[in-house]
């Protein structure tokens, strides 16, 4: 891979999951990180709050700025301040259950917002070239047309979210083509980790059953069990992005584990490593259920092995293990404070 050392790099949505490993990996490697954050009245910077207790990267090595990806004017000027080497599109509102409440917004902070960042790479790369990872998702494939996906599956969306990916899927192709930008596509299935946030299913499944299991909870109540999603770690993700950076060759790549199992499976194994039943604890509640559901999502990550060298290597049980680990103790310090 090529040399790194004091290469800068932006990152949209730097305070969520993927946006602190993807931080934590690039300052590991010698990047001076710059992070857009939008405002909010309440902190938002929880997952990242431990890279700046460390003086040697807060204020020298690691930058954040106030900012909307559905703000093209302010995005266009950050880029063009940083003038960074890559850019890694990860800001989206990213829930797709609540993308059926808030298709309009989230087609332009996840469709629109995508292409703000194209545009504001276009116009950097008139004095300095630029590279551009924009987050594909799997939910792209929706009522999925061959299994496993990969790279050449046709796309197939069943909801707001999936569908504002697609948008910006293709305006990254059509930059790339149209433009001679380096822009990249990583179509990601589900990734997981304690950083989750807790209204998606893996983290409510392990908060819930943590909290079951100290007596704060009594009940868990899910939807659909029976879907079925290729589950990796999220940290090991990141590393694929980078790589997409690194290549020769701007190209689109799927990265996934290659192994799908259901919720339901998922659930068993959390509430197994807390020795907990199931039935007696978790039930099926219809709010919970999408207007159109994806039940299959597979995926086929062998051409990100044969030419980035990238492979997951995190398996579920171990994922749900790191997850229930950690909430556990979040678990704790709950019940310490009730008493």
């Amino acid at each position: 891979m090529a040399d790194v050392d004091g290469k800068i790099a932006f990152i949209t949505g730097i305070t969520g999951q993927d946006g602190s490993y993807l931080a934590e990996l690039l300052l590991q490697k010698g990047y001076i990180v710059h992070g857009l954050v939008r405002r909010a009245s309440t902190f938002t910077t929880g997952r990242i709050n431990h890279i700046y207790a460390d003086p040697h990267v807060a204020g020298t090595r690691l930058f954040l700025h106030y900012g909307d990806l559905t703000d093209g004017q302010c995005l266009t000027n950050l880029i063009q301040e940083t003038e960074p080497d890559e850019i890694y599109n990860l800001g989206a509102q990213s829930h797709v259950r609540v993308s059926f409440d808030q298709p309009v917004y989230t087609m332009q902070a996840t469709g629109a917002g995508a292409l703000n960042v194209l545009e504001a790479a276009r116009i950097l790369q008139k004095r300095k070239k630029v590279r551009v990872y924009q987050a594909s998702s799997s939910e792209m494939y929706g009522e999925v047309l061959e299994t496993p996906q990969t790279e050449k599956t046709p796309f197939s969306p069943q909801s707001p979210y999936a569908c504002a990916k697609v948008y910006a899927f293709h305006q990254t192709v059509n930059y790339r083509k149209s433009y001679d930008l380096f822009a990249v596509n990583g179509i990601l299935f589900n990734h997981e980790s304690p950083r989750r946030g807790e209204t998606f299913v893996t983290r409510k499944i392990t908060r819930a059953a943590t909290r079951i299991r100290l007596g704060l909870q009594d009940r868990l109540y899910l939807g659909n069990l029976e879907a079925k999603r290729d589950w990796g770690f999220a940290g090991d993700y990141v590393e694929g992005m980078w790589r997409m950076l690194q290549h020769d060759v701007p190209e689109d790549f799927v990265l996934a584990t290659g192994r799908t199992e259901t919720v339901r499976r998922f659930v068993e194994l959390v509430f197994g490593i807390l020795d907990l039943d199931i039935d007696q604890y978790v039930g099926i509640d219809p709010r919970y259920f999408r207007p159109a559901e994806v039940d299959l999502l597979l995926g086929d990550a062998s051409k990100a092995k044969t030419l980035l060298g990238w492979e997951a290597t995190t398996d579920l049980e171990a994922l749900a293990r790191m997850m229930v680990e950690h909430d556990l103790q979040l678990a704790k310090n709950e019940a310490a404070l009730a008493n």
